[in-house]
């Protein structure tokens, strides 16, 4: 029997995490996680506008994602088609001569397993970690995430334990160093104007501060192994600086009702749902 299409709705644990501001900070760490799977890695590199206009790719991913969390079942079913006919043609051969292709259901799997597992690393590193029986609940929501994306039962691992060893073997043998890898990490480091108007001088110290902990958090959340693969040092001293700005963002967000918490994702999903051409049923 084939599992329902259900995309998720307002007070589930997939809404309550997904869209957490300290789940935000992990955005970059999956990003490198998912252009280190040759294929995507390969697509981003031959079809993707990052290198060119980071801060504009940055936005319309960030609008995708939130239409299919808090868009509700319409607007969520209309973006992953889109996301199809988009990532359709998308094909071609990397620099190793492997043939790829962007709707490879191993590498389609591999995104939606980062977009899995960041909230709940987030959880554990700038918050309290999510309850055990929070966490079962959660996963069963990104499995039915996963669905609304196309993804199979039999791509979906069925639980959590299953989920954490499918994304472990996928660290350990199936990630590499590439062009893609490379273009994020230069990104990381010298981030771009949002604005091609902001004055150099105003950008460049809130750019180094960005940077900084930018890649504090990006590199030392990464699995260990994975890190030494893409040749990305790691020092005593940066895991120390990760915990203290930990401790920070953890006191910072306990301030914050857990509301507003996901008032950034909820604003973007609104905008996205108000574009050109959404139904009633996606703006209301």
């Amino acid at each position: 029997m084939t599992s329902r299409v259900r995309a998720p709705r307002r007070g589930e644990a997939v809404w309550r995490y997904f869209g957490d501001v300290r789940s935000t900070l992990m955005a970059p760490q999956l990003l490198l996680l998912q252009v280190s799977h040759p294929v995507v890695g390969a697509g981003v590199a031959d079809h993707s506008t990052f290198r060119a206009e980071p801060w504009p790719r940055l936005i319309r991913t960030l609008l995708s994602l939130t239409t299919v969390i808090y868009g509700g079942q319409e607007a969520a079913t209309a973006e992953a088609r889109r996301l199809v006919r988009v990532h359709a043609p998308m094909k071609g051969t990397d620099p190793a001569g492997r043939r790829y292709h962007a709707l490879n259901p191993e590498a389609y799997h591999w995104v939606h397993a980062t977009l899995v597992k960041g909230p709940v690393d987030a959880q554990r590193l700038f918050g309290r970690g999510m309850p055990e029986e929070e966490l079962e609940e959660y996963y069963r929501g990104m499995r039915d995430v996963g669905r609304v994306w196309g993804l199979k039962d039999h791509h979906l691992p069925p639980d959590w334990p299953s989920f954490v060893e499918y994304y472990d073997e996928m660290v350990s043998r199936h990630l590499e160093h590439n062009r893609s890898v490379q273009d994020v990490l230069d990104e990381l480091a010298r981030p771009a104007k949002p604005f091609r108007r902001l004055p150099g001088p105003l950008w460049r110290p809130f750019a180094r501060v960005a940077a900084h902990y930018a890649l504090l958090v990006t590199v030392g959340t990464l699995p260990p192994e994975l890190r030494e693969r893409l040749h990305l040092s790691w020092s005593g001293r940066q895991e120390r600086a990760l915990r203290r700005f930990a401790r920070l963002v953890r006191l910072l967000t306990a301030l914050v009702p857990p509301p507003l918490r996901i008032g950034v994702s909820l604003a973007l999903a609104h905008r996205a749902a108000h574009r050109p051409g959404t139904g009633p049923t996606a703006r209301a």
